[in-house]
């Protein structure tokens, strides 16, 4: 009988572990699409949307995490806006930036700044997400483009951050240089 209610109590917390999980990522979900529309905003209307996000956030969302997130967000997106820029029309074959429908241009945005400036957000993450808001925001052919640029973003970024990681590692594992009294 003890050995059941234990089980069973495992059970229990396994479930609501696995519960909070999902609600975490309904959160993070909701607030990237909260995020989207504030950009699209910005990206219409200019700063002056930018100004009143805020209060957009606070009247269309409840959720204290939701909306911290979309915040987090929108203010990377927007404070890195030039790099994501190039990064993307880096990659982008045949396709200026400014050309690209406003919904797409701006889930590209978003996800790069995912991709390149939140460590906690796996890049399969932020690209699934991110295909997600294009085919529910603008066209089902979004998908697909969209993920098109955020693979090659991925892959070309990915190259950069494994060698960065193997010059740190590097870097830590060297002996440190001692000074030794001579002018160079």
């Amino acid at each position: 009988e003890e050995r059941e209610r234990t089980e069973h109590y495992e059970k229990r917390l396994l479930q609501e572990r696995f519960r909070r999980g999902k609600s975490e990522v309904k959160k993070r979900s909701r607030g990237r699409e909260l995020a989207l529309q504030v950009l699209y905003q910005v990206d219409l209307r200019g700063d002056a949307a930018l100004e009143e996000s805020e209060d957009f956030l606070n009247e269309e969302e409840q959720d204290r995490e939701s909306r911290a997130f979309a915040y987090k967000l929108v203010r990377g997106t927007r404070e890195h806006v030039a790099e994501i820029d190039r990064v993307i029309q880096g990659v982008a074959q045949n396709w200026e930036i400014s050309r690209m429908a406003a919904v797409d241009r701006n889930v590209l945005r978003l996800a790069t700044y995912e991709m390149l400036h939140c460590r906690d957000i796996p890049p399969k993450v932020a690209i699934n997400e991110a295909i997600e808001l294009g085919k529910r925001y603008s066209t089902q052919n979004s998908g697909a483009f969209i993920n098109g640029i955020l693979d090659k973003i991925k892959s070309r970024f990915a190259d950069v951050a494994a060698a960065a990681a193997a010059t740190e590692s590097a870097s830590v594992d060297a002996p440190p240089q001692l000074d030794d009294g001579a002018e160079s």
